[in-house]
């Protein structure tokens, strides 16, 4: 006898929760930072360079200046590498300006185990020495199994480590949201 799991969506957050969460973290990195002195964004591709490009943009709003922003592929850093079955797409990173002496802000859309945040960190680390990396993510869903930790989180999602979250967005031809898919 086959048993067919049924699965169900609950809507975490919608397009204007998701303008609200990160217009906040936007004013976060503003007032911790001081400004946008000696800053910089990196997002993690893909949901974050997405999400990084936003805060770009709500950053330049309130402060009138653009900040760096660049591009990480992390699948080389990844610690999975070589046992997956199938072999990752290695995509381009792009960060066009020296990180060495500035503040770093990674952006990603979902935090959970942390080990795509270390991942991202030894590839940035591999191309200078930032003053600091701070942590901006979209969703923390726990689950850590290294020690990191976000310092701006659009919103903390208690789940199940068999649940998955889903980020949506406009870039990528979809209506932005978040999901939870959870067993029914």
């Amino acid at each position: 006898m086959t048993t067919i799991s049924r699965q169900k969506e609950i809507l975490l957050m919608d397009a204007h929760d998701m303008k609200r969460a990160l217009t906040r973290i936007s004013h976060e990195i503003l007032e911790r930072n001081k400004g946008i002195q000696d800053l910089a964004l990196v997002g993690i591709r893909t949901g974050g360079v997405y999400l990084a490009r936003r805060i770009q943009a709500f950053i330049k709003q309130i402060e009138g200046h653009e900040l760096p922003l660049g591009e990480l592929d992390i699948t080389l850093y990844r610690d999975d590498l070589g046992s997956r079955r199938d072999q990752p797409e290695v995509r381009k990173t792009s960060i066009p300006f020296h990180i060495t002496d500035l503040k770093i802000v990674l952006v990603d859309d979902v935090l959970f185990t942390g080990r795509t945040i270390r991942a991202a960190m030894d590839g940035l680390i591999d191309l200078g020495r930032p003053a600091e990396i701070q942590l901006a993510v979209l969703i923390d869903r726990g689950h850590r199994q290294l020690p990191i930790k976000a310092n701006y989180v659009g919103k903390s999602v208690p789940t199940a480590r068999d649940e998955i979250v889903h980020v949506y967005l406009e870039e990528l031809g979809e209506r932005d949201r978040v999901v939870l898919v959870t067993a029914e």
